[in-house]
């Protein structure tokens, strides 16, 4: 077995290969650029190289770089991680060439299969379905045009080189097939060194499924089943999950023998993936196959047992496979939840900056007999870059049946704790909720159908409202207990905490009285309804674990002049505790508008200016074009929200912009 493995790769892939590579009893090297030198992986690897400035192309992806860092510790083998150098067919024929192993497929493995244009048509002449598209080169966006009208819109604009959702878009016009040609091909430059573009049909009502493979250098393969990758944004998943709760067993069989038979035609060996689209009648269409190591490898691991970074270490190192396809069953059911830098509230727009509070749930089993398991490359304190992908952690729990999974993860993402970035963490909430999701009617149109007009939390029923209600009138309780003891010691005299009270949340005004004792406290409402609450909770926790009941609730508190600030399952609710007489004059009080900045162009999240798209004095209707901002790796196009005139343009390209610079005024 190898004594010392590089980690070509950041963040929580390098630290999930490092976790693995100790196990076995392997020393690990990380590498880092500027931006990372204070990161987890640096930390936990026996050894680190600096190899460059923040940006990828000057660090990350630059394969001399990472030749050096392998002479200079003397690695006998590189895990490449996702991303990055994982399918270039260059780095691992330069390891090759250097003796050293590359911990993934064969480098005309990787040629053949890594690249989408060649896969699709290998997987033609296999006799594999595929689905319609043009797989030359395309020259420019006049031609993407042309192609995508002869396709038939709506089509699917891809990198070659891709993964991740970076440069891929779908268009559903002329326009939208030209502006998504020119980003994607940006886009694909910044993030793979390869340009090449490709085009295909967009299935409408699409299920993404996905095939892991594992094969050895023996001639032995096997499938590790399905998972399911529908839940999708911009192209880039969210939530995944295995196995597919809208697969058969057939069908599950017929994927699984093609996949491998795919991967063997190929010669591939390794941890790979063999991606279909599904219709509503479980036709499949090969998609692409990915040569490495999947985002969501974690929920496949949960349902079979095998640690996939393991195996592929054992296959490079020339073993064989331990098991055969029949001895790999299905045990369970698993979930993932990415967490990324991305704020939902501003239309999931990438958020940088630095983790003040990072507290991920306990790992491990559950009292429920579940399992949470939290794969993530940041702690408390650090820095999230705009300089690479926006996913800090990944998020996986396990239950025996798809209902049990799905409320393991609703209390695991109720006791995530993130503060002082922008994340998707209630979004992921709010589809853990989502009856839809729940009854496993999905497609990837699934957040584009059910979120229209962007995330803006969501409202809770009322039977989730009552027992908000009742906790906090009972945190409230805890509070003013605290308040009055301190007060009443500088006065020589002890408030008494009344009994009524009015809590305010969601547009709703609840009227309840509470009768406290040692155990705890019970809630009445005006209609006779009353909640048993009880908790440990005091005031400054920003956690609280509650019992209504008997059911758990768990809730993220916050400080707000006469109230708190609660977020639970995609729901951020101001929640007001006030008497009845305070609830009187509060109704009295005018609000506060929001200033009015409709006449700015505001830059949305911090990142640097691309391109500028009108002069001043330009005219502009609604929907045009105005800038393109790039953030960790993705290019934003700001378009108009309605016609107007530029009086002013305040950035210029190359310009690096904070959140809410001026990037143009309109008159």
């Amino acid at each position: 077995m190898f004594k010392k493995i590089l980690i070509a790769n950041r963040g929580e892939i390098a630290c999930r290969v490092i976790k693995t590579a100790k196990l076995m009893g392997i020393k690990t090297v990380a590498v880092y650029s500027d931006a990372d030198r204070n990161a987890l992986h640096v930390k936990m690897a026996d050894e680190a190289v600096h190899i460059g400035p923040a940006p990828a192309n000057q660090s990350y992806i630059v394969i001399d770089k990472i030749m050096e860092a392998v002479r200079q510790t003397g690695a006998e083998a590189v895990h490449p991680g996702y991303g990055f150098l994982s399918e270039r067919m260059d780095f691992a024929a330069a390891l090759e060439k250097e003796g050293v192993i590359f911990v993934g497929p064969p480098s005309p493995a990787i040629e053949s299969m890594g690249d989408k244009i060649t896969s699709k048509k290998i997987a033609q002449e296999a006799g594999v379905n595929t689905v319609p598209g043009y797989m030359g080169l395309i020259a420019d966006a006049d031609e993407a045009v042309k192609i995508s009208d002869q396709i038939g819109y709506p089509v699917m604009i891809k990198a070659s080189a891709g993964g991740g959702g970076k440069g891929m878009r779908i268009a559903w016009n002329d326009q939208e097939a030209r502006e998504g040609f020119e980003s994607s091909k940006n886009e694909a430059a910044n993030s793979f060194g390869d340009d090449r573009i490709f085009i295909e049909k967009f299935v409408t009502q699409p299920r993404h499924i996905e095939i892991q493979v594992l094969a050895d250098k023996h001639g032995n393969a096997v499938y590790l089943h399905e998972r399911e990758c529908s839940i999708q944004r911009r192209n880039q998943k969210v939530i995944e999950e295995a196995p597919s709760p809208f697969l058969d067993e057939a069908t599950r069989k017929a994927m699984g023998e093609q996949a491998v038979a795919l991967a063997k035609a190929v010669g591939y060996t390794s941890a790979g993936t063999v991606e279909f689209i599904v219709d509503g009648n479980r036709n499949f269409y090969f998609l692409e196959m990915n040569t490495r190591l999947q985002v969501e490898h974690p929920v496949t691991e949960l349902i079979t047992g095998v640690d996939l970074v393991e195996q592929m270490i054992r296959v490079a190192n020339g073993e064989k496979l331990p098991f055969k396809q029949e001895d790999l069953k299905i045990n369970g059911w698993a979930m993932e939840s990415r967490l990324y830098a991305e704020d939902p509230y501003r239309n999931f727009l990438p958020s940088i900056g630095r983790l003040t509070r990072y507290r991920p749930p306990v790992e491990g089993e559950t009292s429920r007999g579940g399992i949470v398991r939290n794969d993530t490359g940041v702690f408390e304190g650090g820095e999230i870059s705009m300089y690479y992908d926006p996913m800090i952690a990944k998020l996986c729990t396990w239950g025996p049946t798809r209902d049990a999974a799905i409320e393991e993860m609703r209390l695991a993402l109720d006791t995530f704790e993130v503060e002082g970035i922008g994340h998707n963490l209630p979004f992921c909430s709010a589809v853990m909720e989502h009856p839809r999701f729940t009854s496993g009617n999905i497609t990837t149109a699934f957040i584009a159908e059910e979120y229209p007009e962007g995330f803006n939390g969501v409202p809770l029923d009322d039977a989730m409202l009552r027992r908000v209600v009742a906790a906090t009138a009972a945190m409230n309780r805890v509070a003013e207990i605290r308040r009055t003891k301190i007060s009443g010691t500088m006065d020589n005299h002890e408030r008494r905490v009344g009994d009524d009270w009015v809590v305010s949340l969601q547009g709703q005004a609840f009227a309840v009285t509470i009768a406290a004792d040692k155990a705890g406290s019970t809630v009445t409402f005006e209609d006779g309804h009353a909640l048993r609450v009880s908790s440990d909770w005091t005031p400054g926790d920003q956690l609280a674990r509650i019992d209504i009941d008997g059911s758990p609730l768990v809730l993220k508190v916050g400080k707000v002049p006469m109230g708190f600030r609660i977020r639970l399952r995609g729901a951020d609710l101001k929640v007001h505790v006030r008497t009845p007489r305070q609830h009187e004059l509060a109704l009295l009080m005018p609000e506060k508008l929001p200033p009015d900045t409709s006449r700015f162009l505001l830059c949305p999240m911090p990142g640097l200016v691309v391109k500028i798209s009108v002069e001043e004095g330009q005219e502009v209707q609604e929907g045009q074009a105005l800038a393109t901002v790039e953030a960790m790796k993705m290019e934003n196009i700001l378009k108009a929200e309605k016609r107007g005139v530029v009086k002013k343009i305040s950035a210029a390209a190359g310009a690096s912009l904070r959140v809410d610079d001026v990037i143009m005024e309109f008159e």
